[in-house]
């Protein structure tokens, strides 16, 4: 790591970058005084060139002017009321929250209703956990919304309804805003120049200079955030890294990039490597790796002709998601007017799905064959029935697998229908009986839809 950084710090000071550290200031990592400095990456590697860096802000902010999409978040008066208005709550947080892990199709309906429902930052303190959970649910990733909840209420009752304007106490003082979110909120909302890092900038700028070591390892992090921060526009900070993210979302793709459309493959030695093989017209990437380059592919994953700029980012094999079985039972009854009705139950206040309702569940130990995986639902749903459940009164129904960030689930559904009042015990878990429209209004996760 201390080699990306010495290096990266190198290739900032000749580019006029704002991320160097004081003169005298050693960064933690780098080499102590009187050891050899390491070897830096050759420049190709950097943006060490001024002119270039001037003339990539100058292209990049042109195609975006012209060829932005036209998002809800993006509006200009939007933008600039939440700069004068401080109790507005500031659009650009709640859609970057939002955005995280998931599509932008996507988002935008969630975010509208959110905007409209609480649109400052006093409403969305004052509303209920269970209100936030009902208005995100489908979107995934439950503890976002609940965190923005929390940072609301904090600017709310702690900062005096001012929210922070710098990317540094953004990340500091609220809970949930991480350095991505915080660079964000403070170049669009309040025009810090400072730069972004996620997924979409890491594929471009990996591309841009060849960076083909594990993109998802925090030495080459870092370094995205120097290159990031040097590269930002002083003028136009939120549009030039909203041009970078746009650039990565509809050109710079994972997957068959539109090359010839992009307005910066002047500047992509990935487009020039595909464009005029080996020998190069400019000096060659591969020549970095007779020192060890440490932002080279490794050796053992060389350049692949057939892939093109395709060959960068190289990320580490990612961990493969755990398998895990649940039993779930739908319990019916009927109301008072003849419509049918299910029991639903709160998930815990922390953990996965946090606060969300569920149809009653229980984890279920792996090889448990299904006439204990009965037995043993039974016994658990004894307790919100208040009665005796004969293991063999449960109908099993099929399977559902709904698949989370690093859980491979598995529900065992069944169904038993009550004749009936149930007294439901007061002293468990929250837990009600609603029609299917009501569950359907209801904080459900999309796997419980799945279910029902």
């Amino acid at each position: 790591m201390s080699q990306l950084r010495a290096a990266a710090a190198r290739g900032l000071r000749r580019s006029g970058g704002s991320a160097v550290p004081p003169a005298g200031q050693r960064r933690k990592g780098a080499s102590p005084r009187g050891a050899p400095a390491p070897a830096p990456p050759p420049a190709q590697h950097l943006f060490s060139d001024p002119a270039e860096i001037e003339a990539l802000r100058g292209n990049l902010l042109a195609w975006y002017d012209k060829c932005k999409r036209d998002l809800p978040w993006r509006t200009l008066v939007r933008v600039a009321l939440a700069a004068l208005i401080p109790a507005l709550l500031p659009a650009v947080w709640v859609s970057e929250i939002m955005l995280q892990q998931t599509q932008v199709a996507t988002v935008v309906d969630y975010y509208n209703r959110w905007m409209q429902k609480w649109p400052t930052l006093q409403a969305l303190a004052q509303a209920s956990l269970e209100e936030v959970n009902e208005l995100w649910a489908g979107l995934g990733y439950y503890s976002r919304g609940k965190r923005l909840q929390e940072a609301a209420r904090k600017v709310v009752s702690e900062l005096a309804g001012q929210m922070p304007r710098t990317a540094e106490d953004l990340q500091k003082l609220l809970p949930g805003v991480g350095r991505y979110t915080a660079g964000a909120i403070a170049s669009i909302s309040y025009g810090q120049a400072t730069g972004v890092v996620d997924g979409n900038v890491i594929r471009v700028l990996c591309r841009l200079r060849c960076i083909g070591a594990d993109s998802s390892s925090p030495a080459v992090i870092d370094l995205l955030w120097d290159m990031a921060n040097a590269l930002v526009d002083r003028s136009r900070p939120g549009d030039f890294n909203q041009a970078l993210m746009e650039l990565g979302a509809t050109v710079c793709v994972p997957k068959a990039p539109l090359c010839r459309e992009c307005p910066v493959k002047q500047h992509c030695r990935a487009w020039r490597r595909k464009l005029f093989g080996k020998p190069t017209p400019v000096p060659d990437v591969e020549d970095c790796g007779v020192g060890g380059c440490p932002l080279c592919p490794p050796t053992t994953e060389p350049w692949d002709s057939s892939l093109g700029v395709t060959n960068f980012p190289r990320k580490a094999a990612k961990k493969q998601p755990r398998a895990a079985r649940t039993a779930t039972c739908v319990l019916e009854r009927r109301g008072c007017h003849g419509t049918l009705e299910y029991l639903i139950v709160q998930r815990p206040s922390s953990g996965l799905l946090a606060g969300l309702w569920e149809f009653p569940s229980l984890p279920l130990a792996q090889g448990l064959q299904e006439e204990k995986q009965r037995e043993v639902l039974a016994d658990h749903l004894r307790a919100w029935t208040g009665q005796p459940v004969a293991a063999g009164g449960l109908r099993f129904v099929g399977e559902v697998v709904h698949i989370f960030s690093h859980i491979h689930q598995t529900y065992l559904v069944y169904s038993l229908p009550l004749d009936g009042d149930v007294t439901l015990d007061p002293a468990l878990s929250p837990s009600r009986w609603v029609t299917e429209e009501e569950f359907h209004a209801s904080a459900v996760s999309t796997a419980m839809k799945k279910v029902l």
